[in-house]
């Protein structure tokens, strides 16, 4: 075995642990297949080890040397991004480019004017976008591979959470609205007429079907979810198509034109606001000021939310 692990060879096996095969980590670090299987080769020959076991058209199955490289590699990548993080911070307060990551409506309703106050190409900064949902981000986050993250919850108790790892800023609350297709007339539509349709949300388990559960349980009404998807997009299609009612962040409904095709539903009195929190995730003391002026941004533009 070698004095010094190779990072290239370590870095390729944990995409290939993460992806689930040879093909897929070649497709996300932009290499050939054949490249992945050379470095996944060399790295069990400079440890004398069988790493992964090859099954023709099925998943790849780790060994138990596999997995214990996997976290001690995990581990590594990680002390080396709070290394390089402490050394920026002492050589460096600027940067080149500032790898942030977001969720989609975030992307498509809040940084396009954002971004055009920000200039960051102005300034000689290069601001890499990165669409990832809030789950897939933590991790990119605790690794050094995002630099920012922009995530939400529906809940307190869920993530994100402040730990040694993470530092949170809170953006604020973005609103929920209930919507249903638009009526014959423009006419209102209360919440009582909308108990025997069909509704759409999150997965089972996921933060925003149990957002909807503890809404629906404090007012004694059991909405049937029908329409299951992570996707908000195709349930706003879904409401707009008279299909179904949701509770839709009020980013997408103020982003559409005309309101998006949807219309309101008038809640009954004295109803708890439904919203959830925006949060800004980084490494603790590694936020550059084009990061915190960017933060102070879209803070401004998620209070004019709704409002």
């Amino acid at each position: 075995m070698k004095d010094q692990p190779d990072l290239k060879l370590l870095s390729t096996f944990l995409a290939v642990v993460e992806h689930g095969s040879m093909a897929a980590a070649a497709t996300a670090l932009g290499y050939v297949p054949s490249a992945v299987s050379q470095h996944v080769a060399a790295l069990e020959r400079d440890l004398g080890v069988e790493l992964l076991v090859r099954r023709p058209g099925s998943r790849l199955i780790l060994t138990s040397a596999g997995r214990s490289l996997a976290g001690a590699a995990a581990d590594l990548f990680e002390a080396t991004a709070r290394f390089r993080d402490a050394a920026d911070g002492i050589a460096r307060r600027e940067v080149a480019e500032l790898r942030v990551g977001a969720y989609p409506s975030a992307v498509s309703h809040l940084f396009p004017d954002v971004l055009s106050a920000l200039r960051p190409r102005e300034r000689g900064v290069r601001v890499r976008l990165i669409i990832v949902e809030t789950h897939a981000g933590l991790p990119r986050v605790r690794s050094g591979d995002l630099d920012l993250l922009i995530a939400y919850r529906y809940l307190p108790e869920d993530p994100p959470v402040a730990s040694a790892e993470l530092s949170l800023t809170s953006l604020g609350h973005e609103p929920l609205v209930l919507v249903a297709g638009p009526q014959p007339g423009g006419r209102p539509l209360a919440l009582e007429d909308c108990l025997d349709r069909e509704w759409t949300s999150g997965l089972a388990h996921s933060p925003d079907r149990r957002l909807l559960h503890r809404w629906a349980g404090e007012l004694g009404i059991a909405p049937e979810v029908t329409l299951e998807t992570e996707d908000l997009h195709s349930m706003l299609a879904m409401i707009r198509a008279g299909l179904a009612v949701g509770w839709i962040p009020a980013s997408l409904i103020d982003g559409e034109h005309g309101g998006g095709g949807v219309q309101r539903v008038v809640l009954p009195p004295g109803s708890a606001p439904m919203r959830r929190e925006v949060l800004a995730v980084s490494r603790p003391g590694t936020r550059p000021p084009i990061a915190d002026e960017l933060v102070t941004l879209l803070t401004a533009a998620l209070r004019d939310v709704g409002a």
